[in-house]
């Protein structure tokens, strides 16, 4: 079974979890083009990395989900999640200049989950949708919008799991 990244739902509000992540690490690529095609040519360098292409020849297990940010319409960030036990050193280092290994802090987050196939025009309604309801409750989102992606391309769209995720300041207490 494929390892997903963790994390711990502080409260819930309709369709909106609050969440805390621990501390973690991502390989990222970046690409240009529109939003699908963008994130299906990254998704090859970052798997010849978990293959094998880096540093130390490492297989690194797959893990879920897959995240993609979006820093303008035509160039995208798609990233890997490495798994929990997954150590920053410069034996996985990235044997391709295209990859970036990332660690990132341990944050809170706002996510709506949704089910069905992927397409940038559904994470564009949700991720507003999102920031919509962020505002609503009082939170402070900081930086942009990121969708991950749990399921493979062939599992029927109607099983796919995806999210819009957006970082946010630590909630009150009020809010929980």
């Amino acid at each position: 079974m494929t390892e997903q990244q963790p994390y711990e739902i502080l409260a819930k509000h309709g369709d909106v979890e609050l969440r805390h992540y621990p501390a973690y690490v991502l390989v990222q690529a970046k690409s240009r083009g529109e939003f699908m095609r963008a994130g299906n040519r990254a998704f090859g360098p970052l798997l010849s990395y978990i293959s094998g292409s880096n540093a130390g020849g490492q297989k690194i297990s797959m893990t879920a989900p897959v995240l993609q940010s979006s820093e303008s319409t035509d160039e995208h960030t798609v990233s890997f999640v490495m798994p929990a036990d997954f150590k920053l050193d410069s034996s996985a280092a990235p044997l391709s200049s295209a990859l970036k290994v990332v660690p990132v802090s341990e944050h809170f987050a706002a996510a709506i989950r949704f089910k069905g196939s992927w397409d940038a025009e559904r994470f564009d309604a949700v991720g507003q949708e999102l920031m919509r309801r962020v505002h609503e409750l009082g939170l402070e989102p900081i930086g942009e919008l990121y969708w991950a992606r749990f399921d493979p391309p062939y599992k029927p769209g109607f099983m796919k799991r995806n999210e819009a995720i957006i970082k946010i300041a630590k909630p009150s207490k009020e809010i929980r």
